[in-house]
């Protein structure tokens, strides 16, 4: 039998090709995962490891603390810890660190880097005068206000030289500084195509923290003194509950496992998407191996009448299956090995340069490579295997096809609907739950199957309904539709490959663009301000200076504005974060529904909150809230409004004339406001060229708020797209596969209508109209189920965004029905023309 499964496997070898390409493409996309998220890890977790050489024990400040004494991060680090931690028993030397966010513009005016990847830091000489850390590559390093040193990458990047005027800004204002020097680095965010500026000492402390503090030190050994042993002499001397030491290899450990949970997402995505490729290739391997198994029922017939068991013939279909798998998950593999190289290639070529390092091929990635293409091949071709079994001696005296009987339908088709009932009951039942994602999921995966093994049913009806159409063509298209359901198994394999792909394309594209919308609606309808102005983007997360706010609100344009300055608290024993407003402006500026009170009720001790808020926390108007400030200060509050918050404007809103006595270095998260005449280019013309063009700070108005959402929106979904393209091109496959292999049993039927009149243009027609009913089946299916998802996807939704509607992108389903189209067109080519060429007298003699 094995000797018979691999004859089998050479003779078959054009019709196991296709078979072949889809296992194929599935392991490649797995095993190009496996290898890109490994490679990219393993160079950034060794670019961490370089950027720690030199670091024995760090100290930082203690931020998991629970003093309730101070609300907020830590304390920096005063200049007499670094000074102790110097001199301790087993230091040699000790290095203070400051760092922040830091934007360089090109000589262009544009901003260089990867926005939040953009960081300033302190250049801290030892006593030899350098840092080890940065080691210049031209010129000096900084040694006063107004000079900065940059990286080399950035430097080249921005054409920028030794003794040449950079535009610089760290929380607004720019700053124009000279460029002293420029150095070479291992910091991983420069790695990922963020810039990195260094400034004096003095200087850093000045923009990140306060005269003599440091966010950081970094402590290096003497000679013979363990990292343990310094980390114990060092822990003797800290403030307690202030800051804490780890040693340099826990540091590097800990930022290694924070890079590989943060690879972890993309690499469960990509590997989500391989498996939608992989389960779209089941279709085709089922339906390749059922046909084979057809078109052998002679052969398996004789093979059961001269002795063979119903083991022995499914062990010969499973041993085919097995050779099939293995040739696909080797080839796969080397395929997917250069698909990894490929992805880090192109991520180079973005502008994230990678860190130097060898190409990851674990020995997992190996194994689980083979293991999916084998056991994906041999479980989609076992349930054609028990059915080859089945095929009584007899058969081999009668048609060589076999064909289900009506029992069989009847059969699946109650299993499809009883699956497809209960799916449809799991997926409704879920949108009303307030935790129902994996019901849902659940219910979606019960559906799916359901209108699976449905299909040979729903076929019929939906495709008669094109029979109008199809007599358009003349008999090629009455020959095409009776093609496309004579066979309803093998027209339903077909189908549900394509449908799978596009029901997935449709289902995402219905929630990102109602999400997209509803988000725009919140953003926007909220939205009074002519202009919101912050660093980075709308919700940019990078504080802004209060020179910004002052600035814009002496401008002769501006009519009202505010900032939204973010200070953190306890309320009631509670972490919470107070949001100080202006607010006689912040009516102008923003149309929240106010329950009771308004924005003029702020002043003083009052505050307003949000309606889910105060239901949480039982507040009401007149309540009474015991704070502590930042400053550690105490105080009492009292609820004087409640407003209907959303995802975008919720909280504790104070009055930032009284928030101000409390914080000592005040930041603005954006500032809102409000301009004569409402937006227009000169306005918006006038509000940069205050603030000194600069390329970090975003002046945005409604239309650019919405362009924002939007453009994160189409990155997602093409990203998406790109992904799921994967699973379409096997679905393709899978109709080529299922003509071909259907051309070759109806070849007799062909040479007949040949030699009956019908020309080779006639046949090329039925065999692509055939092609086109199928695939538009397969669309119609999809986007169907795919709208139906995103529906209930987009209930379950809604109970958390109050603003969520459902849009229907009909553009974009009809592009998608048309790429089903297309799909059958072009899958149909060689099909079409094979069934052309075949010998009218050869093909008539055929059995």
């Amino acid at each position: 039998m094995f000797r018979t499964a691999l004859r089998n496997v050479l003779a078959h070898k054009a019709r196991l090709l296709m078979t072949v390409l889809a296992v194929l493409l599935g392991v490649a996309f797995v095993s190009g995962t496996l290898v890109f998220t490994n490679t990219i890890s393993d160079a950034y977790q060794k670019s961490s490891e370089k950027g720690f050489v030199g670091v024995d024990v760090a100290i930082t400040p203690d931020n998991d603390n629970d003093d309730a004494n101070k609300p907020g991060d830590a304390p920096k680090l005063s200049q007499r810890l670094l000074d102790r931690a110097g001199t301790v028993p087993g230091a040699a030397s000790a290095t203070g660190i400051v760092s922040g966010y830091t934007a360089i513009s090109d000589k262009d005016g544009d901003l260089l880097g990867g926005g939040f990847n953009n960081a300033g830091g302190n250049y801290h000489p030892a006593k030899d005068g350098k840092d080890a850390r940065y080691p210049m590559r031209d010129g000096r390093a900084p040694q006063r206000a107004g000079e900065i040193a940059l990286d080399a990458k950035s430097a080249d990047s921005g054409d920028y030289k030794v003794g040449d005027t950079v535009r610089v800004s760290v929380d607004g204002p720019v700053l124009k500084q000279k460029l002293t020097g420029i150095f070479t680095t291992d910091d991983g965010n420069v790695a990922a195509g963020g810039t990195l500026t260094l400034f004096d000492t003095a200087t850093a402390q000045k923009h990140f923290a306060k005269p003599g503090q440091f966010s950081e030190i970094d402590v290096k050994a003497a000679a013979g003194t363990s990292q343990a042993a310094l980390k114990a002499e060092i822990d003797k001397i800290l403030p307690k509950g202030k800051a804490k030491a780890e040693t340099g290899q826990e540091v590097a450990d800990d930022q290694a496992e924070a890079i590989k949970s943060s690879m972890s997402g993309m690499r469960t995505g990509m590997l989500v998407f391989a498996g939608i490729a992989l389960f779209v290739g089941i279709f085709l391997i089922a339906n390749t191996f059922t046909m084979l198994v057809s078109q052998r029922t002679k052969e398996l017939a004789l093979m059961r009448a001269v002795g063979a068991s119903r083991r022995q013939v499914t062990r010969s279909v499973l041993i085919e299956a097995t050779v099939v798998g293995t040739i696909a998950a080797v080839t796969g593999l080397l395929a997917g090995v250069g698909i990894g190289a490929g992805l880090r290639s192109l991520l180079n070529s973005t502008g994230a340069t990678v860190p130097d390092g060898p190409l990851i091929v674990s020995p997992s990635t190996v194994v689980t490579a083979l293991v999916t293409g084998i056991v994906v091949t041999v479980l989609a071709a076992w349930l054609p295997g028990r059915r080859a079994a089945k095929i009584p001696p007899v058969a081999a005296m009668s048609s060589v096809h076999a064909v289900a009987t009506t029992r069989s339908l009847v059969v699946r088709n109650t299993i499809g609907a009883i699956f497809a009932g209960v799916g449809v009951a799991m997926v409704l039942a879920a949108t009303g739950m307030s935790d129902g994602k994996a019901v849902m999921g659940m219910g979606a995966v019960v559906l799916l199957i359901g209108v699976f093994v449905l299909t040979p049913l729903l076929s019929r009806p939906i495709i008669a309904a094109a029979g109008p159409l199809l007599r358009v063509f003349g008999i090629s298209g009455k020959l095409a539709r009776q093609n496309a359901v004579r066979n309803p198994r093998r027209t339903a394999a077909t189908a549900s490959a394509l449908m799978v792909g596009l029901t997935l394309i449709t289902g995402l594209t219905v929630i990102a663009g109602s999400v997209q919308k509803s988000i725009d609606k919140m953003a926007t309808d909220a939205l009074k301000a002519d202009y919101v102005v912050s660093m980075g983007s709308f919700d940019g997360g990078i504080p802004l200076s209060p020179d910004v706010a002052k600035k814009l609100a002496s401008l002769p344009e501006t009519t009202a504005s505010s900032p939204l300055r973010l200070s953190e608290s306890r309320i009631n024993g509670n972490a919470e974060t107070l949001v100080g407003v202006d607010g006689k402006a912040m009516g102008k500026l923003l149309d929240l529904e106010f329950h009771q009170g308004a924005f003029t009720s702020l002043g003083g001790d009052k505050v307003i909150v949000d309606k889910d808020t105060a239901k949480d926390e039982g507040w009401k108007v007149g309540s009474r809230l015991n704070v502590v400030y930042e400053d550690g200060k105490r105080g009492t509050l009292s609820v004087s409004g409640v407003y209907q918050g959303n995802e975008m404007i919720r909280g504790l809103m104070i009055e930032n004339a009284a928030l101000a006595p409390h914080i000592d270095q005040p930041r603005d998260m954006q500032v809102m406001l409000a301009t004569k005449g409402g937006p227009s280019d000169a306005a918006k013309n006038a509000l940069e060229k205050a603030l000194g063009d600069n390329p970090a700070i975003h002046v945005q108005d409604k239309d650019d708020v919405s362009e924002d959402i939007a453009k994160f929106f189409t990155l997602m979904l093409n990203m998406l797209y790109g992904l799921l393209g994967m699973a379409v091109i096997v679905a393709v496959l899978g109709v080529i596969n299922t003509l071909a292999m259907s051309v070759f049993e109806r070849s007799q039927e062909i040479g007949m209508l040949r030699a009956i009149g019908l020309d080779r243009r006639g046949i090329k027609r039925m065999v692509r109209l055939e092609s086109l009913v199928i695939s538009l089946f397969g669309g119609v299916l999809g986007i169907g189920l795919g709208v139906f998802f995103g529906w209930a996807a987009g209930e379950l939704l809604a109970s958390g965004l109050s603003t969520y509607e459902l849009v229907l992108p009909w553009g974009r389903m009809a592009v998608f029905l048309a790429l089903a189209a297309l799909v059958g067109v072009l899958a149909a080519l060689w099909p079409a023309r094979r069934a052309a060429k075949l010998n009218m007298l050869a093909a008539i003699k055929s059995e």
